[in-house]
């Protein structure tokens, strides 16, 4: 073979080594390519999954909340009132010590449908331990034991003050024992936080139904602007006709 024949031949090889090697080079970037996005994929699926059953766990409702399980009832009367209170709120202490027992004995009567929506505006005057939502959390607790009212009402007896870190949650067992509740179960509730988000879907809620105050006081769906007993009275009295 000439030498110009052997250069010729020699440069072909060349080419088709040179082809070869960009080959595989191709190949290997495919398959990473293909390895990266399948990792990605998984990661994904596994990703949304762990979300997926995170939320599948975040929201619990209680079984016996009404009013599309934002609220607790007493009594069956014909006249809905509804209450937001906060459980931090000194006015709703003031608003229970004036008003609550007076309702609470209508509801008992069943003149009226009492609902108690239990919301968390005011954690930020309790140190950062979130008192209105883990005292609503365990109202919410021990609703499921059917102690809300007797609950409801020790809480506001024992209600710490402004600014304050709020009763512990040990202290709050222990107020629930008091009135009846022993479970070990609500026990779990308040130190596992079981309806913390609940309180904060109710207290969405509230907010999306245009209030920003506690308390708040609504009869029949119409808000009573000054909500003293007197007029909350009255707005029964004509609700009922």
């Amino acid at each position: 073979m000439s030498k110009g024949n052997r250069d010729r031949a020699e440069k072909a090889r060349r080419i088709v080594e040179q082809q070869k090697a960009a080959e595989r080079r191709r190949q290997v970037t495919i398959w990473t390519s293909v390895a990266v996005a399948v990792v990605l994929v998984i990661a994904g699926f596994v990703g949304y999954a762990t979300l997926a059953g995170q939320d599948q766990g975040k929201l619990v409702t209680p079984g016996v909340a009404v009013d599309e399980g934002t609220a607790f009832a007493v009594g069956t009367g014909p006249v809905t009132v509804d209450v937001y209170e906060d459980f931090m709120c000194p006015n709703c202490k003031n608003f229970e010590t004036s008003s609550g027992g007076t309702l609470r004995q209508m509801a008992t009567a069943n003149k009226i449908t009492l609902r108690y929506h239990v919301v968390s505006i005011l954690d930020r005057v309790s140190n950062g331990t979130k008192y209105s939502t883990r005292s609503a959390g365990a109202a919410a607790a021990a609703a499921e034991e059917g102690k809300f009212p007797e609950f409801h009402d020790a809480l506001y007896a024992n209600q710490p003050e402004e600014g304050s870190d709020g009763l512990t949650n040990a202290k709050i067992i222990e107020l629930a024992k008091s009135v009846g509740v022993t479970s070990d179960k609500f026990a779990d509730a308040v130190n596992g936080g079981t309806y913390e988000p609940w309180v904060t879907h109710v207290t969405e809620v509230f907010s999306e139904r245009h209030f920003n105050a506690t308390p708040t006081v609504v009869v029949n769906g119409t808000q009573i602007p000054s909500p003293s007993l007197a007029n909350i009275t009255q707005a029964i009295e004509k609700a009922a006709g």
